[in-house]
């Protein structure tokens, strides 16, 4: 920690001593300048040169800075405020599934569902029998009515010859018909391959439906994208990204192919935002923890590009690790302390008792991941690790709480992802080991995958402290954010709405009115820091961004309306006027002058 206490400091330094030599580049003046300094303090003008903030204060001081060639802003009142870093995001498969057959996020009837597939299949007219249709951003847990099944037959009755597949939204599912399931070779006695799980009926064969690990039987025939399609992908993600005002990002689970469109990218002057990525690390197919994280550090020297710097570039410091799934119906792969519920009545009166399962056991063995973080440590690389379920919680906090004791990993800044449920006696553990949870707010309001999909099968005590943000917060931990796109539309002021009201969009319906559970919301303040400093500090990039203090790099957005005196329901009306990274403009609106 005191070496970026130092960089800042010595950066603070450099920067006051240029202040009195040469004019700044741009000054804003007459705005609600927001820092998340140390006291969440409000300006009124900022200046900048050379990628750098060199003064942040009042109209009076920063008028010695103007020269000649200086551009000049006045924000008449508008909110200017750092960056976003988004901690967790998936921007390739999110660009790509731009360019894809869409489902859209919508919650579907069956009808619909197959209607909006022939469509797909209809409109590509140049694809032969033997090309696969892969269909995205299926609201699996929104299907209507509730408990709705989908099988390969579902998907049988749609008029084409091609195998089809149609990825669930939330990334650890997936629907295939029955032609996909013979070219995947999946038959009765296929067995499950480990962490995953091939769902099955009554009789023993296969429904279609392949979970988790499972997904990859599938996914592997699909042929790779092409290097113009992965420049594609990335050039959608970082423009979606520019009008969202993200200024950082880390890829959750990255690959080298698209490693090499963002350094394409890069090498073309194209990347308009600090690009993060996190290596996976699985052991399913062999590896072992120094073999797989020996291949991270082979990708770490070919993409990383070394220190930050005012213009964005790559790098390659963080590990992804799964332990489980996601605990909502009907894939219930969250890895839970006690067991899900089952209806052991009727629907008419149903008689909800505990079950025989309390989802998979983990996918690394309390062994297994001392070991994979313990070598992870000695690389200095962060561990980012999928939690959703409690047990997988606490697993993961007892290896941290191993880790911690050993040398290398006093250092270390592990992040546990989504956390969707937390054993109370868990959440004082996340700061005491300075753990951080990186959270999805817009996950944290009333919505099929929180109700229909989990309620019943939580039970009153532990659906009342699903989506633990505040929980959290109020114990001590520090809240970073993550929008996990594509698991949800890129919609990062619709999720931090969210994260203050924990109440679904005005028109979600009635069945989804009021707010989920009766946990609080999280504080304004905390839910823009858990989105600037607080996730700049989980890609070790505090000390240069997430707030705006002189001597950080001039990583900044313009709102249309400010964050603190709006509704808050009107949070997700807000929109991103410009965004600067490094000092240079990336997106512009039309409502800026």
């Amino acid at each position: 920690m005191n070496r970026y206490v130092a960089a800042l400091t010595l950066a603070m330094a450099t920067s006051e001593a240029m202040a009195a030599d040469a004019p700044a580049d741009t000054i804003y003046r007459n705005g609600y300048i927001y820092t998340v300094d140390a006291r969440d303090s409000v300006q009124q003008a900022l200046a900048v040169r050379a990628g750098r903030i060199v003064y942040v204060g009042d109209n009076a001081g920063a008028k010695p800075l103007a020269g000649k060639k200086t551009k000049v802003i006045d924000l008449h009142g508008r909110m200017l405020m750092p960056g976003l870093v988004d901690g967790h995001m998936h921007p390739q498969s999110g660009g790509s599934r731009l360019l894809n057959c869409s489902l859209d996020y919508a919650a579907l009837t069956v009808a619909q569902f197959q209607s909006r597939i022939q469509a797909c299949l209809d409109k590509d007219k140049k694809s032969g029998a033997g090309r696969w249709l892969v269909v995205v951003n299926w609201f699996q847990q929104g299907m209507l009515p509730d408990g709705v099944e989908t099988t390969a037959a579902t998907l049988d009755a749609l008029k084409t010859e091609r195998p089809v597949i149609v990825r669930s939204s939330f990334g650890h599912s997936a629907l295939l018909n029955s032609k996909a399931v013979q070219l995947a070779g999946i038959k009765r006695d296929t067995p499950d391959p480990a962490g995953g799980k091939i769902t099955r009926d009554a009789k023993g064969d296969a429904t279609g439906m392949l979970e988790d690990a499972a997904q990859d039987m599938a996914m592997n025939l699909l042929p790779p994208l092409t290097v113009a399609e992965n420049l594609a992908a990335s050039k959608a993600a970082l423009a979606a990204m520019r009008k969202q005002g993200i200024t950082s990002f880390l890829d959750a689970y990255t690959d080298p192919e698209t490693m090499t469109a963002f350094a394409d990218l890069h090498k073309q002057g194209k990347l308009t935002a600090r690009a993060h990525f996190a290596v996976l690390i699985d052991l399913d197919k062999g590896a072992t923890p120094q073999s797989a994280v020996a291949e991270l550090l082979k990708q770490q020297k070919q993409f990383d590009q070394g220190p930050t710097t005012a213009a964005p570039s790559m790098q390659v410091r963080h590990a992804k690790l799964f332990m489980d799934g996601v605990i909502s119906a009907p894939a219930f792969t969250g890895a839970m302390l006690a067991p899900y519920l089952v209806n052991k009545g009727t629907a008419d009166k149903p008689d909800w008792q505990p079950g025989a399962s309390t989802g998979p056991a983990s996918y690394f063995t309390p062994e297994a991941l001392k070991s994979t973080l313990t070598e992870l440590a000695k690389a200095r690389i962060d561990p980012h690790i999928h939690v959703d379920g409690d047990r997988a919680v606490r697993e993961s906090l007892d290896a941290i709480e191993y880790l911690r004791s050993t040398p290398a990993g006093k250092d270390i800044r592990p992040a546990l992802a989504h956390d969707e449920i937390v054993a109370p006696a868990d959440y004082p553990r996340f700061a005491s080991l300075d753990v951080t949870p990186v959270l999805s707010f817009q996950w944290g309001k009333p919505a099929p995958d929180t109700v229909g999909a989990l309620q019943d099968y939580m039970g009153p005590q532990r659906y009342a402290i699903v989506e633990p943000q505040a929980l959290l917060l109020n114990a001590g931990a520090r809240i970073a954010y993550g929008s996990d796109w594509p698991v949800d539309p890129l919609d990062e002021w619709f999720a931090l709405k969210v994260g203050v009201t924990r109440t679904a969009a005005p028109d979600a319906g009635k069945e989804y009115a009021g707010t989920l559970g009766p946990q609080p919301g999280m504080p304004r303040a905390a839910v823009l820091r858990a989105i600037t400093l607080n996730a700049a500090y989980t890609l070790r990039q505090e000390a240069l961004t997430g707030s705006l203090e002189p001597g950080k790099l001039a990583d900044m957005i313009v709102l249309d309306r400010n964050f603190f005196t709006v509704p808050a329901e009107d949070i997700a009306n807000i929109k991103v006027l410009q965004t600067m990274v490094g000092g240079k403009i990336v997106y512009q609106a039309k409502g800026m002058r």
